[in-house]
């Protein structure tokens, strides 16, 4: 009996130290991008998606309502 009683002791102990580590797969990157070519399109789709909103309020407000520093980043993505 007092073995049984150890024993759940230890598997509770146990339970609550390890209950907040996750279990990693070994085999996954931990990196959010698996390939340089990953990271590159995951870059250039944010790049389009910010151009795409500058062009927009342009094209509701007209060139004038962008602030400078819209327009300089307009113009920095424009050039890569």
């Amino acid at each position: 009996m007092a073995t049984i009683i150890i024993l759940l002791v230890v598997i509770l102990v146990g339970f609550f130290i390890f209950r907040n580590r996750s279990i990693k797969n070994p085999f996954q990157p931990d990196e959010k991008y698996y390939t340089i070519d990953d990271e590159f399109n995951a870059k250039r789709k944010e790049r389009q998606d910010e151009i795409d909103k500058l062009l927009s309020k342009i094209g509701k407000n007209g060139l004038d309502d962008l602030t400078e520093k819209e327009r300089k980043r307009l113009d920095e993505l424009s050039k890569k």
